[in-house]
Formats: structure tokens, C-alpha cells, sequence
């Protein structure tokens, strides 16, 4: 299996009105599909910037010399940006969403169909993994984590019936976890609810929210006016987190009004939101909760 098919390719690449002499940056990496696709719309003179913290991603890297790849979370946008002489530049493209690679890697432990160790690291250095969050993280903080990121009603039942098995000795493998809530997930709905778990557990393991808030804010900075965000989230915590921060610049609360009842933003949408095609979807499950917003910086 490639490593990972690319969501929204045409469609996100579209997004970032090529110039052929611009600079770029791919912020998600993975496979590369989205990187040599604006390779493919650069001249001689356009220069592509890409981020993944994860070490396997470095196997794809491409050969262009108008290509880089960073080996780093793109939290550090700006840093690493700097640390190669750019300040500005004319679009980013960003796929928030797991690579295929990393589901189907038993290893990794991100997907509940292996019995893995509990990992779920993006970058494999780190060292907070599923099994702390599993195995340290106290009733109150599990209950949280459940609730913030995944929306679970059952989240106090979940945190308990983990704390309570601890006593018993440490829980592993991503096998005894399922085992473990099995009983707890409503009957014909057992996956669904199984993959929000572990969506949660994964969004804090890689502090995902954390980060895209982080990489937004530097966005008003490094994205020349008249350059372009597109953008592809995956569950609502992220496309609304970008949703809002495109429309005023703020993850919560409204921009401040002048004198005259303007409000000054840093980025306006462009056209409205776009979701992959039924053959899209077909051809790629994963592409169906993908959603990608487009917009210009002002």
C-alpha cells in the first residue's frame, strides 16, 4: 500500500493560485502527493518548504533542488522558515489529517484494528505516548480528554473503568484497551465510538489542538498579503478552530470594532467550503470527513 493517498489534491493545490516563481510550504508532508503536486505548478525560480515531524516521512523525500524538507513539527513554522532565510511567503497547504501509513503500521498503534502497543506518536521521539496518557493521566483528566475531543457522553464511565483496571497492572496494548471498553460501547456502534477513543487519546498524545493553534497565529505573519491558506481538517475541533480563526482572527470571542463598526482581520475566505466528491470518497474512505477551507491574506 503507498503511504498515503493525498485528500482534496486538485482541489487544495488550486487553492494556493500557484505562481510560478512563489514560495510555498506543505506543512504536512506525508507521502509527498501534495508537495509534487505544487512542484508540478512551480517554474525554475519557485521554492517549496515542507514540515513532518515524523521519521518515516523522510523516505519519501523528493529529489528537486527547488524542494526541502524539514524534519519538524510545523508548530515551528517560523523558526525553521527563518533558520533557511524566508520570512514571507506565498501560500501554505496544510492536511491535518493521520497518514495511511501510520494507520496501517501496526506499530504505531494509532489504528484499533492491531493489538499494538499503546503509542500513537506522530514524531517518535516524544515522549508522552498513549500508555501515559493510559496509564498516568488521573480519572478527571481522562474524563476531560473524552468530553474535549471526542464528545463522548459516556466519558466519566470510560475514565473510571481505566483507572479502575490500572489496579490490576498496567494496560498495554491498544487489545486490552479495546477489550477493556468494549462493554461500554453502544452495540452496532462499537467502531465508531472505538475510533473517537482513540482519536482523543491521539489528539492529546500529539497536543493537536495545541499546535494548529500555534501554527494559525504565525500565519498572519509569514503569509505575504495577497498569499493563500488551504487547509484540510478532519473532525469539527480543527475545521472550526479554522473556520473562526479565518473569519476573525480569534479561536474564541469576536474582533474588536473600531470607531466606525469595522473590524480589522487578517485573512479573508476565498469561495466557500469544499468537501471531496462521491468518487473521491469511493476511491479513498478516509477523504470522507475531509473538509478544506481556502482563504487570502489581506
Amino acid at each position: 500500500m503507498e503511504y498515503h493517498n493525498p485528500v482534496l489534491l486538485h482541489e487544495s493545490v488550486d487553492g494556493l493560485d500557484i505562481k510560478p516563481e512563489g514560495v510555498y510550504v506543505d506543512v504536512t508532508f506525508g507521502g509527498g502527493g501534495h508537495s509534487r503536486e505544487i512542484l508540478n505548478r512551480l517554474g525554475e525560480g519557485g521554492k517549496l518548504f515542507a514540515f513532518d515531524q515524523d521519521k518515516d516521512a523522510l523516505e519519501n523525500k523528493i529529489n528537486d533542488p527547488r524542494f526541502t524538507l524539514i524534519n519538524e513539527n510545523f508548530r515551528f513554522l517560523k523558526r525553521f522558515l527563518r533558520f533557511y532565510g524566508v520570512k514571507q511567503v506565498d501560500g501554505i497547504l496544510g492536511d491535518f489529517g493521520v497518514s495511511s501509513h501510520q494507520f496501517n503500521e501496526a506499530e504505531r498503534g494509532f489504528s484499533t484494528r492491531f493489538d499494538a502497543k499503546l503509542d500513537m506518536r506522530m514524531n517518535q521521539g516524544s515522549a508522552l505516548s498513549a500508555y501515559e496518557v493510559i496509564n498516568e493521566y488521573d480519572e478527571e483528566q481522562l474524563k476531560k480528554l473524552f468530553y474535549d475531543y471526542a464528545d463522548l457522553k459516556n466519558a466519566p464511565k470510560l475514565a473510571r473503568v481505566i483507572v479502575g483496571e490500572r489496579r490490576n497492572g498496567p494496560i498495554e496494548t491498544s487489545e486490552q484497551l479495546n477489550e477493556l471498553l468494549k462493554p461500554l460501547l453502544f452495540k452496532g456502534k462499537e467502531n465508531k465510538i472505538l475510533a473517537q477513543i482513540y482519536q482523543a487519546i491521539r489528539i492529546e498524545v500529539n497536543q493537536e489542538i495545541e499546535v494548529l493553534k500555534e501554527f494559525l497565529k504565525q500565519t498572519e505573519e509569514v503569509v505575504k498579503p495577497g498569499g493563500r491558506l488551504s487547509l484540510i481538517s478532519y473532525h469539527s475541533l480543527e475545521d472550526r478552530l479554522v473556520k473562526r480563526y479565518i473569519r476573525s482572527g480569534l479561536f474564541e470571542g469576536e474582533p474588536e470594532k473600531d470607531m466606525f463598526g469595522n473590524i480589522s482581520v487578517p485573512f479573508k475566505k476565498v469561495g466557500g467550503l469544499i468537501v471531496p466528491s462521491k468518487e473521491e470518497i469511493k476511491s479513498n474512505n478516509r477523504a470522507r470527513s475531509a473538509k478544506l477551507r481556502i482563504a487570502k491574506k489581506l
